[in-house]
């Protein structure tokens, strides 16, 4: 299972970086748009180092593509998205762009319910989606954080 959780991160990973080369997002253009995001969420790597500063009313972003939903240590994550975590969903591409659209609707479709805490609505996220992916970890670095964790649950 272990492997399989590993093998599962990296692929997620993988595809998620290659998003802007198959047309679904530009990471160059998502960079800017974040603009709009960092009132409320930062981009730190693992080591601490800031990519993005932002707030903390949000969580973290880094590595956000192809990890569980709300599942960033001691961040305080509201009752529907932690409801839609427990069902093993990953952040995928495609759900991290239907929630930017519409949290709480995300949210009430994908096993939660009730109001999101993120009020802030995003026509299209795609660019901004591509330019997470690709300031997130390796997918060999992923892989192995996913069988790390993995092996001490």
């Amino acid at each position: 299972m272990t492997k399989f959780l590993a093998f599962t991160a990296a692929a997620l990973l993988a595809t998620s970086a290659a998003a802007s080369a198959d047309g679904h997002g530009d990471p160059k253009k998502g960079e800017k748009e974040f603009n709009r995001c960092k009132a409320c969420h930062m981009i730190v790597d693992d080591e601490g180092n800031a990519i993005v500063k932002g707030g903390k009313t949000g969580p973290n972003l880094y590595g956000v593509v192809g990890r569980p939903v709300a599942s960033v240590e001691g961040f305080k994550y509201g009752d529907g998205i932690l409801a839609v975590g427990e069902t093993g969903m990953v952040w995928e591409p495609e759900l991290l762009v239907e929630y930017a659209m519409d949290p709480t609707k995300f949210i009430d479709t994908h096993g939660g319910s009730g109001r999101s805490k993120m009020t802030f609505k995003i026509k299209d996220a795609s660019n901004i989606v591509a330019f997470l992916a690709s300031v997130a970890p390796a997918p060999e670095a992923a892989a192995d954080e996913a069988a790390e964790d993995a092996a001490t649950e």
